[in-house]
């Protein structure tokens, strides 16, 4: 089969690794307390300057925010395409990737639910949301969801989202299921032609990941403004006390991501031959700069290189893997997701049964595979699990000021798990039978 030059990778590489190695996640944790700091100078609280004045400000300084979002937004669905047809057409044995592909789908789908009951069971030990109903002001932000909700399932409806009669209007609407399977559909296409057709193509899809790439080194410089501009407009719009409010449960979150880490070094020690401690020393820039731009989109390139280069796993693998577990393998966005759902249903003093929470976490394993790989996308998605259960969307308001600080650490359990998949399912070292000896 014909092969594309793997040097995009190679040159974004090095940007990336200094980015790391200039402690980017320094930069973007100063950027946060600065951020804190400047949202109460503006807020109401301090009555240094007008509320209508602050918020203004404010405004404007998450404009680098609004930037850093829009361009991992804007390159998320030409690299997962170009990154998803190259590792199937560009490499690797048919038969290898017939047998990888659903196994690999069983392990995103198996990881994701028990993220999920590990979610669920933290918020339904720690319960907390419990009489926080009358002392936070929950108030509706409808600025913070821009997507529509869907309250129930529809299988017809799921299939024709899912093989797009107009795979364009897909893309423009950012329907990532869809895109997955409208690219997985072409790379097995492209993986049939002869190699004289084949070959441009390829050559194209590498150039545009090429060119993603150098967006996304851009992103990266913006990425220590953007959480000093998010963090400071949320904060002058909600306020310190509500923020303060909810440490119980971003301790939960943090409790449960900690939790589904540890299983993944579980996964590790039983069934491959990589320690946890080792893979966490292999992998720690990626997971770094994952939790500097909560984005595992952003770090994707990273993500690639670390697999192939510091991990020995296979390009055609890697490449398969790691593009499609962006979009579909969520397993700490799912966790976030179900401690979210169940924090906001106690804070409203809405008793969920276990009809309601089996459908919560239904709904919760279709909200994290759907869920765009981009800062702030977690908490749009999660009306999506509110709708379903009753829940009040409204109650976002009350989260989103520290979702960006939830979103950094979910991202870096999420990157993980991509990568454990890849050392899980890296193709075992053949070795050549012995020839008898001669007699």
């Amino acid at each position: 089969m014909p092969q594309v030059s793997r040097n995009p990778l190679a040159q974004l590489y090095g940007h990336l690794q200094r980015l790391v190695e200039g402690r980017l996640w320094l930069k973007v944790m100063l950027g946060l307390l600065m951020g804190v700091a400047c949202g109460l100078l503006l807020g109401p609280s301090a009555g240094l300057v007008p509320v209508d004045t602050g918020r203004t400000l404010a405004s404007w300084l998450g404009l680098p925010g609004d930037m850093f979002i829009g361009l991992v937004q804007m390159i998320m669905i030409p690299l997962v395409l170009s990154s998803i047809i190259q590792g199937i057409a560009g490499g690797g044995a048919s038969a290898d990737l017939a047998k990888l592909g659903p196994r690999v789908g069983l392990y995103f789908l198996a990881s994701t639910v028990v993220a999920i009951v590990v979610g669920v069971v933290a918020a339904l030990v720690i319960q907390p949301g419990a009489g926080l109903g009358g002392q936070l002001a929950v108030q509706a932000a409808p600025s913070a969801i821009s997507a529509p909700i869907r309250s129930e399932f529809n299988p017809s409806e799921f299939m024709k989202v899912l093989l797009p009669r107009n795979p364009l209007a897909s893309m423009v609407s950012g329907e990532m299921l869809s895109i997955v399977a409208f690219a997985l559909i072409s790379a097995l296409a492209v993986r049939s032609l002869p190699k004289s057709s084949a070959t441009p193509i390829l050559q194209l899809l590498a150039a545009v990941q090429e060119i993603c790439m150098i967006i996304t080194g851009w992103a990266m410089r913006l990425a220590p403004y953007a959480v000093f501009g998010l963090i400071a407009r949320v904060v002058t719009q909600v306020g310190l006390g509500a923020l303060g409010g909810i440490g119980l449960y971003m301790g939960t979150v943090l409790l449960a991501l900690l939790v589904v880490g540890l299983l993944f070094g579980v996964v590790l020690a039983v069934f491959t031959d990589l320690s946890p401690f080792r893979f966490l020393s292999q992998s720690r820039d990626v997971l770094l700069l994952a939790f500097s731009v909560a984005s595992s989109a952003a770090v994707m390139p990273l993500s690639l290189k670390t697999a192939e280069e510091r991990l020995g796993v296979p390009p055609e693998t890697s490449r398969f893997i790691i593009p499609v577990g962006v979009i579909l393998n969520m397993s700490g966005t799912a966790a976030y997701q179900a401690v979210a759902a169940l924090f906001l249903a106690q804070v409203y003093e809405l008793h969920l049964g276990l009809p309601a929470i089996t459908l919560l976490v239904v709904t919760t394993v279709a909200a994290s595979i759907g869920t765009p790989s981009a800062p702030g996308a977690g908490i749009i998605m999660l009306s999506t699990v509110l709708a379903s259960v009753g829940i009040p969307t409204e109650g976002i308001a009350l989260i989103i000021g520290v979702d960006h600080v939830l979103g950094m650490a979910r991202s870096s359990v999420n990157v993980a798990s991509d990568l454990v998949a890849c050392v899980l399912f890296k193709p075992k070292e053949r070795v050549a039978p012995a020839l008898p000896a001669a007699g």
